[in-house]
């Protein structure tokens, strides 16, 4: 993560050293990008980038983290809005995913992180959902769930919901940008997929 200089340079030079990033992080995947672009575009030395940042896998999963972050609190607003309906609130949270990322710059971004992902990007992505260990996600849901609503008999039940939950979305937004799918069929896919889930699967 960031260093403590990072976070105690001066608003506008920390957000065009982001802003930096994210250029570089759209236009290729982390392990092609440059932190000479990098820096260039940001208008710094390149050792004063190491001074932010380990190196650019520590910026890009920062960044990565950012954007997880700031959807996280759309989630639980969703929540409530649904009254605790965890279905109705992650077919919401999947339509606004595709109707707001087409409109930002970082598409690219967001679409190199869900085409390339490794063990630690779906963990930086699943914090759109929940954050911390099972336990904190458990937690903190169970303020917001209706538990009524769900076929759940512990604690460890619930995690292991929210991960498989978490798998199909992650998987159908890959499958989005993989297969260029129009936002109208990725979100029927990923109705489909959900319903299953909520009827079972067994007869």
């Amino acid at each position: 993560m960031p260093t403590l200089t990072f976070y105690n340079l001066p608003e506008e030079k920390k957000q065009k050293l982001v802003a930096a990033a994210e250029q570089e992080f759209s236009r290729v995947p982390v392990y092609e990008a440059s932190i000479a672009n990098i820096v260039k575009q940001a208008g710094i030395p390149r050792g004063s980038f190491y001074q932010y940042f380990e190196g650019k896998e520590d910026a890009y999963f920062f960044l990565l983290n950012m954007q997880a972050q700031k959807r996280q609190h759309i989630f639980y607003s969703l929540l409530e809005e649904h009254r605790g309906n965890l279905f109705n609130t992650m077919t919401e949270m999947y339509a606004i995913l595709l109707k707001e990322i087409p409109g930002q710059e970082n598409l690219q971004f967001l679409k190199h992180a869900f085409l390339n992902r490794s063990h630690r990007v779906e963990q930086s992505l699943s914090e759109m959902f929940s954050y911390g260990d099972d336990k904190e996600m458990v937690s903190s849901l169970k303020d917001h769930l209706n538990m009524t609503l769900l076929n759940i008999e512990s604690d460890s039940e619930l995690a292991h919901l929210m991960q498989i939950i978490i798998a199909v979305t992650m998987r159908n937004m890959m499958e989005k940008f993989s297969r260029n799918l129009s936002d109208k069929q990725a979100l029927e896919n990923y109705k489909t997929e959900l319903t299953m889930l909520q009827r079972g699967l067994c007869r």
